[in-house]
């Protein structure tokens, strides 16, 4: 099928309107209501249902977004690889506080050790605790564990407490230590359906497997932090980072150490994450313990 077709049914399906996916696509509507139609011919099928307000997806349509998404995401990931391929380039993966870990802690090292390098930042949200690793977005990544670890390699940075995230005037803000027990009445941030069950659960305070405590979904560390002062919702993050004013950070008694880590894929024999594993190493040595 024609990619570009694919990639302008996509944009009809999540409109749900010819009209704004038009102009999503920067193109005129004219052209795109043809191209609906010849992928429809193509297929043999009908994949919308039209009408004056919008357009809805029939069972066919459903199916084929559905497809459609996976392809072109697929496309996407080949079109980084061999990109990263064609040119000395090492593509860096940071999730959260960690992006600020892999700028101010390794880039200089790196630099000086592999002049010319390409070195490209890839922020990722909460759903992705391997920053692009398993996805092949990223070539290695600087995040946090707990996640699942299979046929992903881990340099284990260094070891932080983990508080829970209040605001300044909630009545557990002056306390040294808080217990998930002090906790049991309030909402609790969660991570969306489909993400890794191991982090999802560790960020929620749960164990894997068990029931989540009930909160609104989040993607970012800005949303949490805006959902605190805003709602007074619970979240956690490790110890020892900048607050905005108007929250405060207190320990939380019983959670494991959250881990600052590189990670990349355990089959990878590429020279320059070798390299950036080896410079983090040394630069993190008298806190670093391990793989």
């Amino acid at each position: 099928m024609d990619l570009r077709l694919l990639r302008y049914f996509v944009a009809v399906a999540e409109e749900r309107h010819v009209g704004r996916a038009a102009a999503r696509l920067h193109m005129s509507q004219p052209p795109l209501s043809r191209a609906i139609k010849q992928l429809e011919a193509d297929l043999g099928a009908v994949l919308l249902h039209r009408s004056a307000i919008g357009v809805t997806l029939t069972a066919a349509g459903e199916l084929l977004y559905d497809e459609a998404r996976t392809l072109l995401e697929q496309v996407e990931q080949a079109r980084a690889r061999v990109a990263a391929a064609a040119a000395s380039t090492l593509t860096v993966g940071t999730i959260a506080d960690s992006a600020e870990e892999a700028g101010t802690r390794l880039a200089a090292a790196f630099r000086q050790q592999n002049p010319g390098v390409d070195v490209r930042i890839r922020d990722a949200d909460f759903t992705d605790p391997t920053a692009g690793v398993r996805a092949g977005l990223a070539d290695v990544a600087v995040t946090r564990t707990p996640f699942d670890r299979i046929a992903i390699t881990t340099l284990v940075l260094r070891s932080d407490p983990v508080g829970v995230v209040l605001r300044a005037d909630d009545p557990l803000a002056g306390r040294n230590v808080v217990h998930v027990r002090d906790l049991a009445d309030r909402q609790w941030f969660q991570l969306p359906e489909g993400t890794d069950p191991i982090w999802r659960a560790y960020w929620n305070g749960t164990k894997p497997g068990g029931k989540l405590r009930d909160g609104p979904v989040v993607r970012t560390i800005s949303e949490c932090l805006q959902g605190t002062l805003w709602n007074g919702t619970v979240g956690m993050m490790p110890m020892g980072h900048a607050l905005p004013e108007g929250l405060t950070c207190v320990r939380l008694a019983g959670m494991p150490a959250s881990r600052l880590v590189l990670a990349w894929h355990s089959a990878s024999t590429d020279p320059l994450i070798r390299s950036f594993a080896r410079i983090a190493a040394a630069d993190y040595r008298p806190v670093a313990s391990g793989t």
